[in-house]
């Protein structure tokens, strides 16, 4: 988690023990039901996260970053920040009417979920070389096929 926390340059207090772990991980199932929500269920799931961490967005500046939009005090606990930074993401999200854009992937083998940012939405393989692996396999189903 201190890598992923790193790379995507997440400020504020942190605990570094199992229960921000545990508490991070809680996450996941909430944030997964936005995936095949319709609009209105989704404006729910994603108000209650807002009440729940109590977002108050506003703009900041620190580090070597311009301003940006925080929602939560700097001193919540990682989950709380990550729940709220989600939340608000997924505001743009709804008020654009992207919701078909999020997608799991199309691998039978993978359940990881994706957002389609590409121009015609045609995207249905997450990051983690799915597409790649459909490729190859349906080109040697094909070579074997046309070599019997």
């Amino acid at each position: 988690m201190d890598a992923f926390v790193e790379r995507e340059r997440y400020t504020g207090s942190r605990r570094h023990d199992r229960a921000e772990l545990d508490a991070v991980r809680a996450l996941r199932p909430r944030l997964r039901a936005l995936w095949g929500a319709s609009e209105d269920e989704a404006v729910d799931l994603v108000n209650a996260m807002l009440r729940e961490g109590r977002a108050l967005p506003q703009l900041v500046r620190h580090d070597e970053w311009e301003y940006h939009l925080h929602a939560t005090d700097a001193e919540e606990p990682l989950d709380v920040r990550l729940m709220v930074e989600f939340a608000m993401a997924m505001v743009d999200v709804i008020r654009l009417q992207g919701l078909d854009r999020l997608r799991v992937c199309a691998a039978p083998d993978c359940s990881d979920v994706l957002v389609d940012l590409s121009k015609n939405r045609s995207r249905r393989f997450c990051e983690s070389g799915c597409g790649n692996r459909q490729n190859v396999a349906a080109y040697r189903a094909r070579k074997a096929s046309g070599a019997s």
